[in-house]
């Protein structure tokens, strides 16, 4: 321990001692100001990493969204392109997915693919220059429903029983359809051409199938 000084009085140690007091004291106050200081600012910390979760929780739900609606108009769009294309649109398969490191906002985007597929506008009605190869549609039809209808009734000519009799009402009954036989191949010829089959060309199909039809029954039963 230290030796006292000879010329210190007891006063003066005792406002020394005062003095070390207060000294501790500032310090020990100035110690709880840090730590209060410190609890503060970790506090505001706390709440700031609380807001910044929320707001990219917020953004992260707001995407979610967004990449759904996206993918449900991609889904739309690529639907109509696909009855735009017709019988071509085979080739084009699914939907394409997201690009890698695409940047931007899609929604602009799919605005003007929407734009540019209204400019294209629905498939319009087939010309009139492809009314002959409607008129054949037709008759085709009706001829290969005259043929089955024969075929049909040579089969009956050969047989006995139940096939003898219901072959030729089969035989009949399809030399009948051969009217609305020719609108298949009148549909994939509107599909080639990026058209509609209107009313007007399924009635020409339908009219040339009927002449041929009447004209093939009438050679038939007047032999």
């Amino acid at each position: 321990m230290n030796e006292p000084v000879a010329s210190e009085t007891y006063n003066a140690q005792i406002r020394r001692l005062a003095e070390l007091t207060a000294r501790v004291s500032a310090q020990r106050a100035e110690a709880h100001t840090w730590y209060a200081q410190q609890v503060a600012a970790a506090e505001r910390a706390v709440a700031e990493a609380i807001e910044q979760v929320r707001q990219a929780e917020a953004e992260v739900a707001e995407a979610s969204r967004l990449v759904e609606r996206v993918d449900g108009e991609v889904t739309h769009l690529w639907t109509q392109l696909r009855a735009r294309l017709g019988m071509g649109a085979r080739r084009l398969g699914d939907p394409p997915g997201p690009v890698r490191g695409a940047a931007g906002d899609p929604v602009p985007l799919l605005r003007a693919v929407r734009q540019l597929l209204e400019r294209t506008g629905a498939p319009g009605e087939l010309p009139g220059s492809v009314n002959p190869l409607l008129v054949a549609c037709g008759i085709g039809g009706a001829l290969v429903a005259y043929a089955l209808g024969v075929g049909a009734r040579a089969l009956a000519a050969g047989s006995s029983g139940d096939l003898a009799v219901g072959l030729p009402v089969l035989a009949l009954v399809v030399t009948l359809l051969g009217p609305v036989i020719g609108l298949a191949p009148a549909r994939l010829l509107a599909d080639r051409r990026h058209a509609v089959l209107t009313p007007r060309p399924m009635i020409l199909v339908a009219a040339s199938g009927l002449v041929t039809t009447l004209l093939l029954l009438t050679v038939t039963y007047t032999r």
